[in-house]
């Protein structure tokens, strides 16, 4: 893509995504994701009613007067993306891609996140890690993130949602707040994500496309499968081969629900042909 090109849809994407990150899911975001606790700040001589058991024992022997510890919360986080870059992010036959999609939420989460004073970092992932971004605060390295959301190219067309996720255990040390971005067309990932979870704090953004969930009676087609290449011919007229591939999408869908309620991981299933926000504030109003 063209430099200028490329710019021109950075600052669009800048300009729609900071505004919802501004007036919108500024104070969701903050109460959805807390810092780790309790810092100590400074210590300050005691006055009436302060709790006793704050009380700063060594200052208070060494002035001969009582003296307490004061603490504020420890606001700061680090946020890691993980995010989907496999073929079947380039479908969307409603309002967008799905890849735009997630490049709109990724923005609008990192700048809720920097809004907030937190890090925040990316892993780009396919059957292998494509690129990782280490955490770091800022417009500028927003405008970098967005960037490459746009216009990385993955150099392999699977998907493998474990390594992934074993990649994140491995590079971040400390408790994260992670977002899996993902149309979750994968299997097997169900132990990394226990493990994950466990260390840190897993969110998934379910991906999906209205056309995805039902076929279309449009009579002889052929289907391409994005990540593998194979093409098949599909008889939609066909009311029970229509029936037959409704009902197993919707047994996925439940199988990747049930992983996600298994292991205590928050979810929301934001579709390309909907509006984004509601489900989004819907998932931090419930954290």
């Amino acid at each position: 893509m063209e430099t200028s090109e490329l710019l021109k849809k950075v600052r669009k994407i800048e300009i729609k995504t900071r505004g919802l990150s501004n007036h919108i899911f500024a104070g969701e975001y903050h109460s959805a994701f807390k810092g780790r606790g309790m810092a100590f700040s400074e210590v300050r001589e005691y006055q009436y009613g302060d709790d006793i058991r704050n009380i700063d024992w060594n200052v208070t022997a060494r002035f001969n007067h009582p003296y307490i510890k004061v603490f504020e919360e420890e606001r700061e986080l680090t946020v890691m993306l993980l995010v989907d870059l496999s073929d079947s992010k380039e479908f969307g036959t409603q309002k967008m891609l799905k890849r735009g999609l997630m490049t709109e939420l990724s923005a609008v989460l990192s700048f809720s996140a920097i809004q907030n004073n937190d890090k925040i970092g990316v892993i780009f992932f396919s059957d292998k890690i494509e690129k990782y971004i280490p955490p770091k605060k800022g417009r500028k390295h927003i405008l970098h993130i967005i960037r490459e959301l746009i216009d990385l190219r993955p150099q392999n067309r699977g998907t493998d949602i474990s390594e992934a996720l074993r990649y994140l255990t491995n590079i971040q040390k400390k408790r994260t707040t992670a977002f899996i971005i993902s149309d979750f067309i994968d299997d097997g990932f169900s132990n990394a994500l226990k493990i994950a979870n466990y260390k840190h704090d897993i969110i998934a953004l379910h991906i999906c496309d209205k056309r995805e969930t039902e076929l279309p009676d449009v009579g002889l087609i052929k289907l391409r499968d994005a990540e593998t290449n194979r093409n098949m011919w599909v008889d939609t007229s066909n009311k029970k081969i229509r029936d037959k591939y409704r009902d197993s999408w919707l047994e996925a869908e439940k199988k990747l629900t049930d992983t996600f309620v298994k292991h205590g991981v928050d979810h929301a299933k934001i579709q390309t042909d909907k509006d984004y926000v509601k489900p989004l504030l819907k998932l931090f109003k419930q954290r």
